[in-house]
């Protein structure tokens, strides 16, 4: 149907044409008044039908738009060139959202103007004399704000991540712009304030090359480092610091944190420290309309610093001079959707690319950022011994031997040691307790025979969320009359003591001490320094008001156990993470964990030695050729679609496969994991290894490969990603 035959509902259709009749003005209501007034300033501006611009004249200078469209297949992954129409020249500029027709077809031509095709989003990327293309082109539709919110840098940025992790510009655009929020867009950003004046040295000084690190940021240098921070209170405020000195020397400065609590308290120190006004917050609890008047204000340059979750990463700081991440062995830091960027090595590319300082600080070390400091790409930022026997508490270890000794302990999963840590901390302030597992009883089994309870539905296992109910974690489905399928009894014991029952069992222990739980369903942000049992699944630990007195770290099998390259290396993330929060060891902290003294990770427990750790792990993973030695990247689906895939990818002549393998379905009534296959289905998956410094290679073949695939339709697609974090 022509645009001339069809009521339009895009931005300009519908406004009368020149010369359509209108009121007479007269002795008419106000209100008719001003809509004749409206009506006529709108009639004197033709406006061309945004489906066809048949007739409309092009813009005078550069008429070409290089056009971006939010097509994330990766055969689209390139630039369309589009008509500009005279009236829209002057909004029509690199960086701006537009809405164009696509998909027309090149031989649906009329009056020499390409028509046809359905509306979809877009950016601008450049203006252009001239166009590549020989054929005859679409004009752009409309623009969607005149607000540029593409520049060269973030341009420049996910083109590198797309290319890094064989996915498509347009799917890291959709990660790097946030959504549109039109009120939000139509009020002004604050004037920036002046640089402020270089911070002192504070508890940077407890660091050897601590203050040397903030002279170079404030001197406008470009530092990088590995920074293992000590137990206690006093990283927001470091962080807060490094921020400071990087303000100072008139550049901007991105931190990048897990999750919102984080968030919360660097961003309570950088208010202490640089006053407000400074910088912005940008989390998803901020909501989308101040989520995006923050994005906007950095945009604009009328804010230099941020601190925010994983989406900050893209932030578009004006004079970027510092990235810092926090914790990045914390699974929030890798994106679920495609590419599946992780944000340490979108910061390292903007690092790279900015020549700007980096920051990768966490009470832990990853083996990711040992092997920085191994290469001698970042220098490690640590304190002496003296100072950490001051600020980490001291560890104690219950392991095997001991409670086989000690049955009743054993029985009660508290040991006497365990005990008497609880007894003594409670004198003096709250006690921390953390278990693996959340719930009442995760998984349990029959109470004679030990067979796996097993639900008579779908045959997932049973669980108690509480100390009534009976469910099934698979389908959800309530059991009531459950009995063995092996010896008849109907009587359950707990395989493995989730949250809840370690809290009920503590609260028969300590009957006149209050307990606390936090965990997925409710989660504390703090507690007081008064007595109190704080029973918390690992992540979850809320902070406590002068530190906790004690902490137990339970069942520390379950942790190292999983099957796991990275099992000792989060398990010892974990465990420091929990241990940060408790006092130091002059002021009486003290942390209980149970699990075999011997194993690797216990002992740099023990000695509060995580960069010593991963230094022995990236040893291992070295002579192993695993990851971070190795670059590798997981495909799966459909065995027929991954034999196909593979036998069509040209890969470097040195990479290895490994595999297939089989792929777990997601399990029903549970969230679908990114390496699971869908339910009901039959994946497999192989790893592809290839040698450090061919890793682009390997994405681009990937890449190649799939866009080749998509190309042709019909066939079912598999999944590929660079680096997974989770290789079994």
């Amino acid at each position: 149907m022509s645009s001339e035959n069809e009521q339009s509902a895009e931005p300009g259709a519908g406004a009368p044409e020149p010369g359509a009749g209108a009121p007479e003005p007269g002795a008419g209501a106000p209100e008719q008044l001003a809509l004749i007034r409206e009506t006529v300033r709108r009639a004197k501006v033709p406006r061309a039908k945004p489906r066809t611009w048949r007739g409309a004249p092009l813009a005078e200078e550069l008429p070409v738009a290089r056009v971006l469209v939010n097509k994330g297949v990766l055969h689209l992954d390139q630039y369309f060139d589009y008509a500009v129409p005279e009236e829209l020249d002057a909004d029509a500029q690199p960086g701006v959202r537009v809405r164009v027709r696509f998909g027309a077809g090149r031989h649906n031509v009329q009056g020499g103007r390409r028509e046809g095709g359905g509306l979809i989003d877009g950016f601008i990327i450049e203006r252009r004399a001239e166009s590549d293309y020989q054929g005859t082109l679409a004009a752009l539709a409309y623009v969607v704000s005149p607000e540029p919110v593409l520049g060269p840098e973030l341009l420049a940025l996910s083109r590198a991540v797309a290319d890094r992790y064989a996915g498509s510009l347009a799917d890291v655009l959709q990660l790097a712009v946030p959504p549109r929020n039109g009120r939000a867009e139509s009020k002004p950003s604050p004037e920036p304030l002046p640089p402020p004046p270089p911070p002192e040295p504070g508890t940077w000084e407890r660091y050897g090359q601590g203050p040397a690190f903030l002279r170079a940021l404030a001197e406008g240098g470009a530092p990088r480092a590995v920074w293992t921070a000590l137990p206690g209170p006093h990283w927001p405020a470091e962080i807060a610091r490094a921020v400071a000195a990087t303000l100072s020397s008139g550049r901007g400065a991105l931190v990048v944190v897990p999750d919102g609590r984080v968030a919360g308290r660097i961003d309570a120190a950088l208010t202490e420290v640089l006053g407000a006004g400074r910088h912005a917050l940008l989390t998803a609890d901020s909501g989308p309309e101040k989520r995006y008047r923050q994005w906007l204000a950095v945009r604009r340059g009328s804010v230099r610093a941020v601190v925010g979750t994983r989406a900050a990463m893209f932030a578009p700081v004006r004079d970027l001079g510092l990235v810092a991440v926090w914790d990045d062995g914390d699974s929030s830091h890798s994106d679920t959707n495609a590419p599946f960027p992780h944000v340490r090595e979108v910061l390292e590319l903007r690092a790279a690319q900015g020549r700007c300082a980096f920051l990768l600080g966490g009470t832990s070390c990853t083996v990711e950022a040992a092997q920085l400091v191994e290469s001698g790409w970042a220098l490690p930022l640590l304190a002496d011994r003296e100072q950490l026997r001051r600020a980490a508490p001291l560890i104690r270890t219950v392991g095997d031997g001991e409670l086989a000794r000690d049955g009743a302990a054993r029985s009660a999963r508290l040991p006497s040691l365990a005990w008497q840590t609880v007894r003594d901390g409670l004198r003096s302030g709250p006690v921390l307790v953390q278990v693996p597992r959340r719930g009442y009883a995760p998984r349990l089994a029959c109470e004679r025979c030990r067979t796996p309870a097993r639900c008579r539905h779908c045959a997932g296992p049973l669980e108690a969320p509480d100390q009534q109910d009976l469910n099934c974690a698979w389908c959800g489905q309530a059991e009531r009359a459950w009995h063995c399928a092996e010896c008849g009894s109907d009587r359950l014991r707990a395989q493995i003591v989730g949250a809840r029952r370690t809290a009920e069992e503590l609260g028969r222990a300590f009957p006149a001490v209050p307990v606390r739980t936090s965990g997925r369903d409710h989660i504390l942000d703090a507690v007081p320094a008064a007595p109190a049992l704080v029973v918390s699944t690992p992540g979850a630990e809320p902070v406590a008001e002068g530190g906790y007195a004690a902490a137990l770290l339970l069942d520390g099998w379950a942790m190292l156990g999983r099957p796991d390259l990275r099992a000792g290396e989060e398990a010892l993330r974990r465990w420091t993470a929990a241990g940060a929060l408790v006092r130091g060891q002059d002021e009486g902290g003290t942390v209980v964990i149970v699990a075999e003294p011997t194993l690797r990770a216990v002992q740099a427990l023990v000695r509060w030695d995580p960069p010593g750790f991963a230094r022995r792990e990236l040893a291992d993973r070295a002579e192993l050729r695993f990851p971070p030695v190795s670059r590798m990247a997981s495909v799966t689906g459909p065995a027929e679609a991954l034999a196909s895939f593979l036998a069509a990818a040209a890969l470097p002549p040195e990479a290895e496969i490994l595999g297939p393998v089989p792929v777990a379905s997601a399990e029903p009534g549970r969230p679908r994991r990114p390496s699971d296959a869908p339910p009901g289905e039959s994946w497999e998956r192989v790893l592809i290894r290839v040698v450090p410094g061919r890793g682009a290679a390997l994405a681009g073949a990937l890449k190649t490969a799939q866009a080749a695939r998509t190309a042709k339709g019909g066939g079912e697609q598999v999944r590929i990603r660079i680096d997974p974090p989770d290789i079994g």
